[in-house]
């Protein structure tokens, strides 16, 4: 089976291409189980730890194939992107292991672990004011000084290809899985999960998990056209943009459902990973777990009921990220 969205020029094959091209540089991040956690989402879960890829989170996996795809003229010349954190330390780490500068855009209230983060991997950053327009306008001069590459956040088909891989390996890790629960922010995880997994396994369901109040996704899906984000209000740092032009005909044709989640909840999830599975996660991949333990979920995700575990859904939940300001914990 090809990609499911043709027209994107994505598909499987991409996605085991990218998987090819970052072998050796991206970790093969490790799947956790957790009975605690288990028992009070009613299916059995297995978490795909991407809070431990190399730069905390899965963003590395597309960073790293982009990267790795251009040619030595260009390179010679440096990449650059806009990005709140995660994406902005993934292309400065996979810069400096090519050799290349990396231009990293970057607001001004963004978050000062990752701004440090940014900038021990190399990466020169350039702060902007908090809008998208000023990230792009930013970028625009950064580009016109340097003659470098622009690599997109999410919508680019060598991201999604390479984010597509965390549900290369989770499959063959969990090959039985039912459903998986990523988080939703630009939508380049989930619609890279959305080639690989419906290629592979045509019957999981993919579940995509938004803060309530950075909903696009899940209003886009009801509404059956793209609605961009507006005025997005959380804790999940990581999930504020919008979905792309790219990313949201794959999300429209092959999520079946967004769960939606408020703040409170994706703390509290949060600090049960932390507590339960004693794993580091960031606000933006615990919204993932709390959809998970949402009531009615774990019946969307193909269990008959949420009572207990004992033949319930295999649900795999990608943990994407751990960057995290210990100073700065939302409890």
């Amino acid at each position: 089976m090809t990609s499911p969205e043709p027209q994107s020029g994505i598909g499987l094959e991409q996605v085991r291409e990218a998987a090819g091209r970052i072998a050796g540089q991206a970790h093969r991040t490790p799947v956790v189980t957790c009975a605690a956690l288990d028992r009070r989402a009613g299916c059995r879960l297995f978490f795909k730890c991407e809070s431990l890829q190399k730069g905390g989170a899965f963003k590395f996996r597309g960073a790293c194939n982009a990267v790795a795809q251009l040619p030595a003229d260009r390179a010679v010349r440096g990449v650059v992107t806009h990005s709140s954190g995660n994406f902005a330390q993934a292309l400065a780490l996979a810069a400096r292991l090519r050799g290349i500068d990396a231009h990293l855009v970057m607001p001004r209230d963004a978050s000062a672990i990752k701004r440090r983060a940014v900038e021990g991997y190399g990466g020169r950053v350039v702060l902007c004011e908090p809008t998208l327009a000023a990230r792009e306008t930013t970028a625009e001069m950064v580009l016109a000084e340097t003659g470098g590459t622009f690599i997109h956040p999410y919508d680019d088909p060598a991201i999604i290809a390479g984010q597509g891989t965390v549900a290369l390996e989770l499959l063959e890790q969990v090959p039985d899985l039912d459903a998986m629960i990523a988080p939703v922010g630009g939508g380049g995880l989930i619609a890279g999960i959305c080639i690989a997994a419906h290629a592979l396994a045509p019957r999981l369901r993919v579940l995509g998990a938004e803060p309530a109040g950075a909903d696009d996704a899940a209003r886009s899906l009801a509404a059956g056209r793209l609605i961009p984000q507006a005025d997005p209000r959380t804790v999940a740092d990581g999930l504020l943009t919008s979905l792309g032009q790219l990313t949201w005909p794959i999300i429209r044709e092959h999520v079946a459902h967004v769960v939606t989640v408020e703040d409170p909840e994706t703390i509290e999830a949060m600090r049960r990973v932390w507590t339960r599975a004693k794993l580091v996660i960031e606000p933006s991949a615990a919204v993932a777990v709390a959809a998970a333990m949402r009531p009615g979920v774990a019946e969307r995700c193909g269990a008959q009921g949420a009572a207990g575990v004992a033949g319930g859904a295999r649900v795999g939940v990608v943990l994407s990220g751990g960057n995290v300001d210990l100073d700065h914990l939302p409890w």
